[in-house]
């Protein structure tokens, strides 16, 4: 079997219910952010902006390939059992012209797409990645965005470690996923070696259905420690201390970043009759910073 390279593996991921690590709602808030709701403004004397890209452009243009690639293709190589075929094409990812990147999950079957295992394979959406282009260790790394609403939607912002290792021996750092049939829940989540599935993952409701307005999704990653944020609202922090004996601290290498929309997969199941599609994932921006002074 070949090995997929880092840019190409997500982890499989098992039915909510038994996420071991995941709690659907959080009683208290761990921590809170300045900033407006919805719109965090990352505290200057702490942090640097160091990349971004705000999406401008004309409608139907691709994202800079200064700044994103594409991963391309359908199961099984995925690993998720998801029903998606990724292709480059504008109709899945493109500028919409009013400063916004839209993947788009289609209903569609095309000359070439290759059966899937587990499911029709009559859906096409996008995946774009920063390997190759951008990669960084440490930092603040967000992404505001518009998820779609759906049964079998899976919309995720997330980070994989660059070095030249088997998923999940690489690390994975996935600052934001959904199912986007839940009406408010983020879960955040850290993969590594020993700790491929579940992984060290926490899920947070907050007060508004996440599909109805933009919001904000983050990580803030030093050397012994990963924070994770929704809008103002610091909801899991990972340290390095907290890991099992048997697991094995990654996450101090660069990690690129990757955008995409998966449909169906072995955690959200497949769309219901009711799902509409097109489905669109709108990100307004993604920015990293690095700490100030360094």
């Amino acid at each position: 079997m070949t090995v997929p390279s880092p840019s190409s593996r997500r982890p499989r991921r098992p039915g909510v219910t038994v996420v071991v690590l995941v709690t659907a709602v959080l009683a208290a808030v761990i921590g809170t952010r300045g900033g407006a709701a919805g719109d965090p403004t990352p505290d200057p004397a702490r942090w640097q902006l160091v990349w971004r890209d705000e999406f401008t452009g004309a409608a139907g243009t691709r994202p800079d390939p200064g700044n994103w690639g594409y991963d391309l293709g359908g199961e099984p190589q995925w690993g998720n059992h998801e029903w998606q075929y990724y292709t480059d094409r504008p109709a899945n990812v493109a500028l919409d012209g009013q400063g916004h990147l839209v993947i788009s999950a289609r209903r569609e079957q095309l000359p070439g797409m290759t059966p899937c295992p587990d499911g029709p394979c009559d859906v096409t959406s996008g995946r774009i990645t920063t390997l190759g282009h951008f990669a960084q260790t440490y930092g603040r790394f967000e992404a505001r965005m518009k998820i779609p609403a759906g049964k079998g939607l899976w919309p995720a912002f997330w980070m994989m470690g660059t070095a030249d290792r088997p998923w999940p021996d690489n690390g994975e750092i996935d600052v934001m996923e959904t199912i986007a049939d839940d009406p408010g829940t983020v879960y955040g989540s850290a993969h590594g070696p020993g700790f491929a599935d579940p992984g060290y993952s926490q899920g947070h409701t907050g007060s508004a259905r996440l599909a109805d307005d933009f919001h904000t999704y983050a990580v803030e990653w030093g050397p012994d420690r990963i924070d994770w944020f929704l809008d103002d609202t610091l909801y899991y922090s990972l340290g390095r201390s907290q890991l099992k004996p048997e697991h094995t601290w990654v996450f101090d290498q660069p990690f690129h970043l990757l955008l995409n929309l998966a449909v169906g997969g072995g955690w959200p199941g497949p769309p219901a009759s009711d799902t509409a599609f097109p489905a669109d994932l709108l990100v307004d921006y993604v920015r990293v910073y690095r700490a100030a002074g360094r």
